[in-house]
């Protein structure tokens, strides 16, 4: 019996994730990890990027920083909320800014999660996992 268990392999869904950040090496390096664990992953280095990736790939969560140049964080996630394809998203602000204010502004933004940089990787598996199944 534990021979034959040996060979079966827990299998997870894969998820459709979107990566924002500026930090070209951050998004990059966030995206292989993402899809190492399995998952589908697109990326935008900036807020329209965003939104128009976002309308066309209907993400299941997107992973957002905050200091973002021209329209920030926030704003990207005021505006994915409006959007059919990603009102459902959930919405994780991956970002620098940790103050009281900085969580109250992304829960009004409408941000489901905020985490402080840098994020250990068991951490945002273990939001993931929790988050999307």
């Amino acid at each position: 019996m534990a021979g034959e268990q040996r060979g079966i392999r827990e299998t997870k869904p894969r998820r459709r994730l979107l990566v924002v950040d500026d930090n070209r090496d951050a998004a990059e390096s966030m995206s292989m990890l993402l899809e190492i664990w399995g998952h589908e992953v697109a990326f935008a280095y900036d807020g329209p990027s965003a939104l128009k990736t976002a309308e066309q790939w209907q993400p299941e969560a997107v992973f957002l920083d905050i200091g973002l140049p021209g329209m920030d964080g926030y704003e990207v996630a005021e505006r994915l909320r409006e959007l059919p394809q990603a009102k459902t998203a959930v919405l994780i602000a991956i970002t620098g800014y940790g103050q009281e204010d900085d969580r109250v502004r992304s829960r009004r933004a409408g941000i489901d999660h905020h985490l402080v940089k840098p994020v250990a990787p068991d951490a945002l598996r273990g939001l993931i996992d929790s988050l999307l199944h």
